[in-house]
């Protein structure tokens, strides 16, 4: 079935709504803001350890990084069983994930393991690189349904070279 724009603008004050929350219980006195080891730009202050500190790591990495990761893990299975049922695989079902796990699963270890050890023996140039690559992720995301996707990929190719791929015959099957 096709997505109604009414549902479509739920979802999207939803997820404005969702970020704001989360953005601004450091400002409300739930977790800490500070500088990024090397001063460039803020992040949550991983430094204190405290109860304060724990409890919304806690809250904030089960709501933002298990939950969806187990909303995109289910997603893409039951895409992936509709593709195997069709025999047409437009993407890789798994690569969403995969980035998920791979871009925000260092930064959230690094701040899991402020909650129990001091950090600070970490050379700063190491505690950046978590926050480096997830703030890559949107960049990443672009690519991943971009050039993961076969029909984005062909109205790329079209659009930078104006050729269109044709499709592989295959025992008059299109491939």
């Amino acid at each position: 079935s096709r997505l109604q724009w009414s549902t479509a603008a739920s979802m999207m004050v939803f997820a404005w709504l969702f970020a704001a929350f989360w953005s601004v219980m450091p400002l409300l006195g739930w977790g800490e803001y500070d500088y990024e080891p090397l001063r460039t730009c803020c992040t949550l202050d991983y430094s204190k350890g405290d109860r304060n500190y724990v409890t919304f790591l806690f809250a904030l990495s089960t709501f933002n990084f298990m939950i969806p990761g187990f909303i995109m893990m289910t997603a893409y299975q039951s895409i992936h069983q509709k593709f195997r049922k069709t025999g047409h695989f437009k993407f890789n079902t798994g690569l969403p994930l995969k980035t998920l796990v791979i871009c925000w699963g260092p930064y959230c270890l690094l701040c899991s393991y402020a909650a129990v050890e001091n950090v600070m023996f970490i050379p700063p140039k190491y505690r950046m690189i978590p926050a480096l690559i997830a703030k890559a992720v949107p960049t990443v995301d672009a690519f991943v349904y971009a050039l993961g996707n076969e029909n984005y990929r062909g109205g790329i190719w079209q659009f930078l070279t104006g050729q269109k791929i044709e499709k592989a015959e295959v025992d008059n099957k299109t491939k």
